[in-house]
């Protein structure tokens, strides 16, 4: 294998190096129930250390791509045939399907109880109360305190949406644009996306992916207006959007008055130092709504999501929609912002991604 690394730029060596051996595999050099080359090969072929191999096969293994086997060696998992749409050099990176391999973010069951405890003693019969249509005041502002601390993302509480789950959040997205319109919609992608709106009775188009986020000519190409896209980690390609994509999103919207539907599932437990920047905090000049969940951060139990309304579209959407009820029971929101108060949701995602970046963790 050959591998070029550049110390001219801020992406780490071992995603630098992750990355080429993506190549390497859904070219077919590397093909499926091969055996791969070695840490110490890897690290020797690529002049990288041998932790920065190790990392980079770390990464390689948790998306799916090779399978170590104890005293056997690392071997190819990857089948080419497995990606949607494309062709197999512009293939995204497959991922293992949410919810089954890749469970939880692992937040300590003892903490989680801790905190549910001091929440009863604390916060009393106040737990008993009906929530604010839009969710209580205490969870919407430490949403908004660690969006600005995490992603440098500002925000006003009645801009933030509580409900059960993306599902739920994806259903009010249509009621509030419209039923009888064109969603645009990554292909591959989550198929509960499309189904709720279709559901819903929206004609959702599919756009086909490269390595690199939505293909040009497919944005060109469709008629619509609103475009739904997961920029980091789509499901089940595994792509990430490079900068240069997320820009051509927004500059889409920006030509044709449209909207843009950030979908930021699984971005908080990324190995990479980087943040990604989003869409929403680029595109102070395009509405854009920004979507994320608790799922993964806490658990799959904790049916809680959170979505972000453009500015402008505040006021529309309390007067379309403000009449729902919030979905999410206010003991569960309570206990939520009281982990985002006292920081142990952040520092539990931070030993998660420090573990992530440990070899064998």
């Amino acid at each position: 294998m050959s591998a070029l690394i550049k110390n001219n730029t801020q992406e780490p060596a071992y995603l630098q190096l992750y990355r080429q051996l993506v190549r390497d595999i859904t070219t077919g050099i590397y093909p499926f129930g091969s055996r791969f080359p070695s840490k110490r090969v890897l690290a020797e072929a690529a002049g990288v250390s041998v932790i920065t191999a190790e990392h980079a096969l770390l990464l390689l293994s948790e998306e799916g791509y090779v399978e170590c086997r104890q005293r056997s060696g690392t071997f190819v998992t990857y089948r080419g045939e497995d990606f949607l749409g494309g062709t197999e050099s512009e293939a995204p990176e497959p991922l293992s399907p949410a919810g089954q391999t890749h469970s939880t973010g692992e937040f300590p069951f003892s903490l989680l109880a801790k905190t549910m405890r001091r929440v009863l003693l604390d916060y009393g019969e106040r737990i008993l109360v009906k929530s604010p249509s839009h969710g209580c005041p205490e969870l919407r502002g430490e949403i908004c305190r660690y969006l600005a601390r995490s992603r440098g993302l500002i925000v006003r509480p009645s801009q933030v949406i509580i409900g059960s789950g993306a599902e739920y959040l994806y259903g009010l997205i249509v009621q509030l644009l419209g039923t009888g319109r064109i969603y645009a919609l990554e292909q591959p992608s989550y198929s509960k996306i499309r189904e709720v709106y279709e559901a819903m009775g929206a004609t959702c188009d599919m756009l086909s992916m490269t390595a690199d986020g939505i293909a040009t000519r497919e944005l060109e190409r469709t008629a619509s207006q609103i475009l739904h896209v997961t920029p980091f980690h789509s499901f089940p390609s595994g792509v990430t959007a490079s900068i240069s994509k997320k820009r051509e999103y927004l500059r889409w919207a920006r030509t044709r008055g449209g909207i843009l539907i950030e979908d930021n599932y699984d971005s908080e437990l990324t190995v990479s130092r980087k943040i990604e920047e989003s869409l929403y905090s680029m595109g102070t000049d395009t509405r854009v709504f920004y979507l994320n969940t608790f799922s993964r951060t806490v658990a799959p139990s904790i049916r809680v999501g959170y979505m972000i309304l453009p500015p402008q579209m505040v006021e529309t959407f309390n007067e379309k929609l403000g009449f729902y009820s919030c979905t999410v029971p206010i003991f569960d929101q309570f206990v939520l912002a009281e982990l985002l108060k006292s920081g142990e949701l952040e520092r539990h995602i931070n030993r998660v991604r420090r573990k992530k970046r440990k070899t064998g963790a």
